[in-house]
């Protein structure tokens, strides 16, 4: 059997091994596992693969061999296999539709966290802004499979996840300068990017704030199918978060109730393997997050994070999975990010070859190269989507720095559910309206 040019080995699914005083296989319900690789799909170690024969169910555990398909370990079923190989023939992942929307969106991604640095540094935009370069293949595998009524629960690394689950480039570029155009009218600011009508709960500042978040939402889509038998809410939750969170405790504490109500959500865990400056492998006892998932008897996998049709088949199982109502996913993609940690951040930390090695596996460079070679578009259509990208940016930008600044009375609401307590005076008007509020001087 022959293997694509990703060089990565097909998924198997791997029975446990069973000690002679434990039950036969076949009565086990924790038979399958995913397997992972210990070693990064980055790491400088040389990657070996021993092909297997197709037909083998079972097969040695191989440390190489990263998976890509989704296993129901709660009941022991194998859902399906994820593979884009079959005895030797490559079965075509994406229509041209389905490559022309992920370029588009990645581009899209891409192109405008170029424009927010650029902006950043012109003075455009202040406080501390995280950007995503590197890691669209993640955003866009996963969102572009959801529907509108399906939730979104991001980071602070959160501009990309808010444009894949189509709130306009506008909004969300009027909301990084601080105007009342911005889909959180100057409020939130770049680690806190929300939309109600495109189900886009929030980003959130503090690491693993949003899980819990994400948690409640599943529960609620559960609970109206389940309780209220509203027979439409089948809608699942995306929760989003890094490396680093996978060692607080909500993270541990909403896993154990997920999968005990078994809730329509998928943990999606883009490790980026840095944390500021600390390295994934330093700061935690065993990197494969993906393995936390079966320790809660859910389905745990590892895909490559800079792939996106990788990442759209394993998103595209965990979201069936949910959907129907068999539980939650914990998907580990391991990614990176071509930028610092944030803008603030002179990143010289992490070693140069790591860098450029990464850089040599850019998810758009990819999808592109696939697309041509596989005669799905050509040079000029996607040139003209990335110069659609450019006008769209442009007007962003435009519209932005054209946008009012919030009033002096928007800055107390949504603060207080009855301001009249503090936020309105005596005569009716906001405190905050007097001139010498800002001052520190104003009579309240």
């Amino acid at each position: 059997m022959s293997f694509s040019a990703t060089n990565f080995a097909q998924p198997r699914p791997v029975p446990v091994g069973i000690r002679s005083n434990e039950k036969s296989l076949s009565s086990d319900p924790f038979r399958f596992r995913f397997r992972g690789s210990p070693s990064f799909l980055g790491s400088p170690h040389s990657l070996r693969f021993n092909p297997t024969p197709p037909l083998k169910l079972a097969i040695p555990h191989s440390r190489r061999s990263p998976a890509a398909a989704v296993t129901d370990v709660s009941n022991g079923k194998m859902v399906k296999s994820s593979a884009n190989m079959l005895f030797g023939f490559v079965l075509q992942l994406i229509t041209k539709e389905e490559g022309l929307e992920l370029y588009e969106d990645m581009i899209l991604g891409r192109f405008f966290e170029d424009m927010c640095a650029q902006m950043y540094y012109r003075g455009k935009m202040f406080g501390f802004v995280h950007l995503y370069n590197g890691q669209e293949a993640v955003s866009t595998g996963f969102i572009k499979l959801l529907k509108k009524e399906d939730t979104v629960v991001s980071t602070y690394r959160d501009h990309v996840h808010a444009l894949s689950k189509g709130v306009p480039a506008r909004a969300v570029m009027s909301e990084l300068f601080g105007k009342a155009t911005g889909c959180c009218r100057g409020q939130g600011g770049s680690m806190h990017m929300f939309s109600k009508e495109h189900n886009l709960i929030g980003g959130f500042a503090f690491i693993g704030e949003g899980i819990p978040v994400a948690t409640g939402a599943a529960f609620s889509s559960k609970y109206r199918r389940e309780v209220l038998k509203e027979a439409s809410a089948d809608h699942v939750t995306l929760a989003f978060f890094g490396d680093g969170t996978c060692n607080n405790g909500q993270f541990y504490e909403c896993l154990n109730m997920a999968a005990l109500w078994k809730l329509p959500i998928i943990f999606v865990v883009e490790n980026n393997l840095w944390a500021i400056g600390m390295s994934h492998l330093r700061a935690t006892s065993d990197p494969e997050i993906w393995k936390k998932g079966p320790a809660f008897g859910m389905a745990g996998v590892h895909v490559d994070g800079m792939d996106v049709l990788k990442v759209r088949e394993v998103a595209k199982e965990a979201i069936e999975r949910a959907r129907r109502g068999d539980g939650p996913t914990l998907v580990e993609c391991e990614t990176y990010r071509f930028r610092g940690h944030s803008l603030a951040d002179p990143d010289e930390l992490r070693d140069p070859a790591e860098k450029a090695r990464y850089a040599a596996r850019d998810p758009i460079s990819a999808l592109k190269k696939y697309m041509i070679e596989n005669k799905l578009a050509n040079e000029q259509e996607l040139k003209s989507i990335e110069k659609k990208i450019d006008e769209v940016l442009d007007d962003a930008v435009e519209y932005s720095d054209e946008s009012p600044l919030p009033p002096r009375s928007q800055l107390l609401e949504n603060v207080f559910a009855d301001p009249k307590g503090f936020g309105i005076g005596p005569d009716g008007k906001y405190r905050c309206e007097d001139p010498k509020f800002t001052q520190g001087t104003a009579h309240v």
